[in-house]
């Protein structure tokens, strides 16, 4: 008889899992509270908002929780991606479109646009030469001597070993971590504050500078690197095109997915999960399976513990401080236009706003979508926004959480205006003639009490709060977590590290249950092979209780340069001369490297031919 999992919360983590487990055969029940899978992730019809059309009914406008956005280095979700059918001959992963631009709009001044993927073109080369001449220009307010000390700050996060990023750059913030006290406001701006509200909501005061700094890295590594863009986009609304088909593979594979079901409490006896309590529609029962997996939020896990739960795993303990401080919002607005306005080929961040504003124009991307067929059928552009800043002031004199639904989007609006208005080419290109409508994320609401209230805030990585993140093991057997909270080598509250944490759960109940099956396929982040040595040198540093520092390795690769370089000068020289060996004084420059886990050096047998060989970063440990 085939083992069930009873798994709560249906989002991509809930999703994730049940993939993983009903191709390995077990029986598997999903309860989701929503009336539509994917979670944060889902697309939301926006309700009322279809009419009839010549064809029939038109379908209701696509809303969303937050624009969705995949990063090259996302490896755990583009593989279950891959996985799930689309159409007649391919997989949902192909419904994946490049992005080429990021662009930074400011407030009444041109706009600084970055490539997100490697040159390509004469035109990609053009913009990094563009890039290049306003970054080191004026225009930015940053000096060179700020962009020197900022490229030096993510070059000592690439030659960190693991165990110094886990020690000391978790417990150090973003802010204090770039000097940013002490320099410019632009620099504040642009690298500050600009890229932990923009890229995560986090506040740089308070963000974690070995998540901040691990996944910077990684999207730089993915914009330097020839291959597929660092920014990617759906081609098309989520549910239609990701979601959607997911669900059906699923259900047509025997999984069982429950609406509507919302988890009230989870039944531990004798250290062990009896059942979980859900109301669907108004009743109340009892989900009975051999293993639970619990894919809710962090906050809501919390608010879930019960004296039972907490004796059986005290370490769960640690999600009340987690879900009380470690959690903000980051919530979407679409505003639906009767005329596109494409902007720039991917993302927009409003670098100005006071709101930490970031959005995508959808219809450039949407090739096959007929934007006519929703809504009354005016419709020609999707802007989405996101609003990453909800306690500063706006325009309004009001911080979001303050506003009333209708206040926010005008807000929003003005903000926007105010960025991308200035007359490119002579043109408005946000005019209010054009907005037709909007849609906020029906999550944000206000509560009897008049407070506006986030049914589904962000987990943020603030510092020194990794130590209260569980694995996605507990110490209770047959009770597992899958969400973003769980420690994951993505360490980043998405949807690559739900699906992460997913894997680790389905490899968890494998091991629990016996069953023989294939691991789950788990991915660490890339980082070039390249900078091994410089981790090495620093892992060794670290285990003596020594800073990080490379003036070593700087100087031993500059030595080294000097002597190979003396060393063929002299191997071409005049014919049947004897080969140079290394003096006595290169010889004991040479130890000292190869006492510092650099290079070795060894005569090449048949010649003589001196040859300065790099070590392996096993030999540097052994």
């Amino acid at each position: 008889m085939k083992k069930k999992v009873v798994i709560l919360g249906g989002g991509v983590a809930g999703l994730s899992a049940a993939h993983e487990l009903i191709e390995r055969g077990f029986a598997v029940e999903v309860y989701e509270r929503q009336s539509i899978p994917g979670g944060k992730a889902r697309s939301i019809p926006v309700p009322g908002s279809a009419t009839t059309g010549p064809d029939g009914m038109r379908k209701d406008l696509p809303g969303e929780h937050g624009f969705r956005f995949f990063p090259r280095f996302y490896k755990h979700v583009i593989d279950t991606m891959s996985r799930i059918p689309y159409g007649a001959s391919s997989s949902v992963v192909d419904n994946l479109v490049d992005t080429t631009r990021i662009e930074m709009a400011r407030f009444e001044r041109n706009s600084f646009v970055l490539p997100s993927r490697s040159p390509r073109s004469l035109e990609d080369i053009r913009v990094v030469l563009d890039d290049l001449s306003l970054l080191f220009g004026n225009d930015l307010g940053l000096t060179p001597e700020e962009l020197t000390f900022f490229g030096s700050k993510i070059w000592q996060i690439i030659t960190s070993c693991q165990e110094r990023r886990f020690d000391e750059y978790e417990k150090l913030d973003w802010w204090d971590f770039i000097g940013a006290e002490t320099r410019s406001v632009a620099y504040q701006k642009f690298l500050g504050f600009g890229i932990t509200r923009s890229l995560v909501a986090a506040k740089a005061r308070l963000a974690s500078t070995k998540t901040i700094g691990d996944i910077l890295v990684q999207l730089l590594f993915d914009v330097v690197e020839p291959g597929t863009s660092s920014d990617r986009l759906l081609n098309g609304p989520t549910n239609e095109v990701w979601i959607g088909p997911w669900l059906a593979y699923l259900t047509q594979r025997g999984v069982v997915y429950h609406f509507e079901s919302e988890l009230q409490a989870i039944r531990c006896t004798d250290g062990k999960i009896t059942s979980a309590q859900v109301t669907q529609h108004g009743r109340t029962f009892e989900a009975v399976g051999d293993y639970y997996i619990c894919a809710v939020p962090v906050e809501r896990m919390a608010q879930l513990l019960t004296p039972e739960l907490l004796h059986a795993d005290p370490s769960l303990g640690n999600l009340l401080p987690l879900s009380q401080g470690g959690v903000d919002w980051m919530n979407g607005l679409q505003l639906y236009l009767t005329k596109d306005a494409p902007l720039t080929h991917g993302h927009t961040i409003y670098i100005d706003s006071p709101w930490a504003l970031t959005s995508v124009s959808q219809k450039q991307f949407w090739p096959e979508i007929d934007l006519s067929h929703y809504g009354d059928g005016t419709i020609q552009g999707i802007l989405s926004v996101d609003i990453s800043e909800w306690e500063a002031l706006g325009f309004n004199g009001k911080t979001a959480k303050q506003c009333t639904r209708e206040e926010i989007k005008a807000e929003v609006w003005e903000q926007l205006k105010r960025s991308i208005n200035i007359n490119i080419n002579g043109q408005e290109i946000l005019q209010d003639r054009h907005l037709h409508g909007w849609f906020l994320d029906p999550d944000i609401k206000r509560n009897a009490s008049g407070v506006l209230e986030n049914k589904e805030p962000l987990l943020v990585n603030l510092i020194n709060t990794w130590r209260l993140r569980p694995e996605a093991v507990t110490a209770i057997p047959n009770l597992f977590l899958a969400s973003d909270y769980v420690r994951t080598y993505t360490d980043l509250a998405t949807m690559e590290g739900a699906n992460e944490a997913a894997r680790r759960a389905v490899n968890g109940i494998l091991s629990a249950s016996g069953v023989s099956a294939t691991p789950c396929q788990l991915w660490k982040l890339h980082e070039p092979e390249l900078f091994e040595p410089w981790r090495a040198l620093d892992r060794l540093r670290y285990q003596q209780g020594l800073p990080w520092d490379d003036s070593q390795v700087r100087l031993g690769l500059a030595t080294m340069s000097l002597i190979e370089s003396a060393v063929q000068v002299f191997n071409q020289g005049t014919p049947g001369a004897a080969p140079l060996a290394p003096t006595a004084v290169s010889q004991q420059l040479l130890a000292h490297l190869s006492q510092l886990g650099l290079n070795n050096v060894a005569p090449k047998s048949r010649t003589g031919r001196v040859h300065i060989l790099p070590l392996m970063p096993e030999d540097v440990l052994s």
